[in-house]
């Protein structure tokens, strides 16, 4: 039920839909010099298996490359990528760019340990095919990973919260990426989840789609048959962005999802009123194309039409939107965009994103505000999962004191 709404959009029609060519020829350039850096130095130390060392350094250079001028034709819209595009051009693209630097690294660790004994070539061997073992461990395992689908029920207390309120129940799924490659099979079973959990309200806390916005459609079919009192929500995520926003939205809310940008909507449930708000993604600021300027965040405009006091859930795709979300009295935010790295110690609370994000995983709090960052319900571009499982999650809302129920205490104050 909607009350109110404030948009914040800022059409730009004159963007061209897709980034210019000499953009992604710069960035095909830029490939090909990394790959043959490290194929370079792989090479020779390959070179003491005889020739098929010589051939699997050319296999990895032209798997390196050769996708490159497949996704810049993609990327320009020359084309849509098929399933099989995706699993056996794009996919080998990724598993060979993550295996580059691994691979060399550790065969010039393995000479240099060798070196002071006379058996640097030995040595850089052994630490070669010792790294390509774990690897390939490490990606059957990962692979795995991704088929095992977690539902994570979370309650979270606010004193502020309504009392009629309290129970009110959110499924939160985030960073689906669909294409045409996704396994239909973990879909299902995402469905199935959400719809076990009764929830008032589902949101997707952004990336959708799989960089393409005709990928938008497969996500409709897929999640457009999903119905909830309060309706079926969905934001701008950054490869969203990318994927060209202004079609991605017109589809989505063709299809009935809500689509807030920048917009506040008042929401009524048991006869009280709280507000959920949706920004853009932080994306939109510096990618025009398709639409993506329209989905620039504006968290002051967002909030403008909010009451004091009021009770708001905000969704943001980007967690670094929460600090000034919380300093405004955001109750709860729900983020993903991190996907914890796809491979996370949550005993250490940790995970691959955690050097790079501030707010990498998990749950985090000031004063009496939350952040919730999901994992992600599927994965982006290796699939690959280990400790950070795809996650339908199930959150409860309780009024109470909120002292004990998060225990990532943060700081917003530097």
């Amino acid at each position: 039920m909607q009350e109110s709404v404030v948009s914040a959009s800022r059409p730009d029609a004159s963007a061209p839909p897709h980034p210019p060519a000499a953009a992604l020829r710069r960035l095909v350039r830029g490939v090909v010099l990394w790959t043959t850096a490290h194929v370079g130095v792989l090479a020779l130390f390959l070179a003491g298996y005889g020739w098929p060392g010589f051939v699997g350094a050319a296999v990895l250079w032209l798997l390196g490359i050769g996708p490159t001028f497949v996704l810049l034709r993609a990327f320009q819209g020359t084309f849509y990528p098929s399933a099989a595009v995706r699993r056996w051009v794009f996919r080998p693209f990724w598993y060979v760019q993550l295996a580059l630097p691994l691979l060399s690294t550790a065969a010039v660790l393995g000479w240099v340990a060798g070196w002071p004994f006379g058996a640097g070539p030995a040595g850089a061997r052994y630490a070669l095919e010792g790294m390509a073992a774990l690897y390939l461990l490490v990606a059957l395992a990962g692979y795995a990973g991704t088929y095992r689908l977690v539902v994570r029920r979370r309650t979270f207390h606010f004193p502020t919260l309504p009392p009629a309120l309290d129970g009110l129940r959110i499924v939160q799924l985030s960073d689906l990426h669909i294409g045409p490659h996704t396994s239909r099979r973990l879909l299902r079973r995402v469905v199935q989840a959400v719809e076990a959990a009764a929830p008032d309200l589902i949101v997707f806390t952004g990336d959708q789609v799989d960089d393409y916005a005709a990928d938008a459609r497969l996500f409709v079919q897929t999640f457009g048959a999903l119905r909830a009192p309060l309706g079926v929500w969905a934001i701008a995520g950054n490869h969203d962005i990318f994927a060209g926003w202004r079609e991605v939205r017109r589809t989505l809310e063709a299809a009935g999802f809500i689509v807030p940008v920048n917009e506040a909507h008042a929401v009524a449930h048991r006869g009280a009123r709280f507000w959920v708000v949706g920004l853009g993604d932080p994306t939109g600021a510096f990618w025009p194309y398709g639409g993506g300027a329209e989905a620039a965040p504006d968290v002051a405009r967002a909030l403008q039409p909010v009451p004091d006091g009021a009770f708001v859930v905000a969704l943001a795709h980007n967690p670094a939107l929460w600090p000034e979300l919380a300093r405004r009295g955001v109750a709860l935010t729900l983020s993903g965009h991190t996907h914890h790295g796809q491979f996370s110690i949550p005993a250490l609370r940790w995970c691959l994103a955690s050097p790079f994000v501030r707010f990498a995983m998990g749950c985090y709090r000031y004063r009496d505000a939350v952040l919730y960052v999901h994992p992600g319900s599927n994965y982006w571009g290796l699939p690959l999962r280990l400790g950070a499982w795809p996650e339908v999650t199930v959150i409860t809302l309780r009024r109470g004191p909120s002292a004990n129920h998060c225990t990532n205490v943060a700081s917003l104050e530097d």
